[in-house]
């Protein structure tokens, strides 16, 4: 029987990832965690966000908080509304002073009432954002979470690869397919499943957004989701290679966790990097152009309007170069330890040429 070409190895190994993957339960339980996890974010900020304060207000009073998002229960004396606040059935009171009013409080001062009872000037913005702050904060939270259970996903990689050495399975896979067809097709099949994962959150991402009535923000999501795809699945294939990495150079699954630091550094580095630096908009334009940062800053700079596309196209250029690195070094070191046993095989000992 012929022995199969490389793409057609690629493929069989890809199936075989696939088909396990997919029969399990962790994975559909993942998955549907996900998407909820998606609703929860945009949904529950609207339903959940918060009843206006309720004051108590006296005679004169009631003009001044007529009009505002203040829960107003009117009363007929001050010493009434003291007493409303002093039994906390109201957060403050706001009562006749001479010509004006005071706001009366138990022990600290009501800001969010304060708030309200304040004129605010007229603001002129400079340089309009299509998006605000918060919305902004929301999608940086969103890709980051996406980014980061993707990322961690590919640990999948490392574990079948230990399953494979430790049963000695792995023995008979490359008698009959070459290690680097091996290796490219797990990140295959892992990075195909993780592609369909990730259109089908696109397509429920602006149901999510009208369910939580921010249709208005589709018309900057859907660019920002169209960037973000290519952008996470490039860098879905450069942590696999390495996941992959990390489970070639163990032979036991109680050993992976001391091949999975750096890894998971570079799965959770970026995450927190971004989420503490994304109001720094020149630390996120730096971001933006590191591989491994920038699957998610870019996509966020994109859905804010602080990126043009060139810049995008530059930064994955940046990454796609990089992966391109990544392979070749993880194919050298997969093909070096996959078929070594016993402790864990160094570095050196699985760079260094075959004998």
């Amino acid at each position: 029987m012929a022995r199969a070409t490389f793409p057609q190895a690629t493929w069989l190994v890809a199936e075989r990832e696939m088909r396990t993957l997919v029969s399990s339960k962790g994975f559909w339980i993942g998955f549907v965690f996900t998407i909820a996890g998606l609703f929860a974010l945009t949904v529950l900020p609207t339903v959940f966000g918060g009843d206006d304060p309720k004051v108590a207000a006296v005679g004169s009073a009631v003009q001044a908080v007529q009009g505002k998002q203040l829960d107003v229960r009117e009363v007929g004396s001050v010493q009434e509304a003291s007493d409303l606040v002093r039994d906390d059935e109201v957060e403050a009171a706001v009562v006749p002073d001479g010509g004006g009013i005071k706001v009366l409080a138990l022990n600290d001062p009501p800001n969010d009432v304060i708030r309200q009872l304040v004129d605010a000037p007229p603001v002129e913005l400079l340089d309009p954002s299509a998006v605000t702050s918060g919305q902004r904060s929301l999608t940086v939270i969103v890709f980051g979470l996406v980014f980061l259970m993707f990322g961690m996903g590919g640990a999948a990689i490392a574990q079948s690869t230990v399953t494979e050495k430790q049963t000695r399975i792995v023995e008979i896979l490359v008698s009959t397919v070459p290690v680097r067809a091996l290796l490219a097709g797990k990140i295959l099949g892992h990075t195909i499943l993780t592609l369909c994962q990730v259109v089908v959150l696109a397509l429920v991402a602006p149901i999510a957004l009208r369910v939580a009535g921010l249709s208005e923000l589709l018309a900057v999501v859907v660019p920002a989701l169209g960037w973000f795809v290519p952008f996470l699945m490039l860098g879905f294939v450069l942590i696999s290679s390495m996941w992959a990495v990390a489970g070639a150079l163990v032979s036991r699954q109680e050993d992976l966790g001391s091949t999975m630091g750096l890894v998971m550094l570079a799965v959770m580095g970026p995450y927190f990097l971004v989420q503490f630096l994304f109001e720094n908009a020149g630390a996120l334009a730096v971001l933006s152009f590191v591989p491994f940062t920038a699957g998610v800053a870019m996509p966020v700079r994109m859905f804010a309007q602080q990126a043009q596309p060139w810049e995008a196209l530059v930064s994955m250029g940046v990454l796609a170069a990089t992966v391109v690195v990544i392979l070749l070094v993880a194919s050298r070191l997969y093909t070096g330890s996959l078929l070594q046993t016993g402790g864990r095989v160094k570095l050196a000992k699985a760079w260094a040429p075959a004998e």
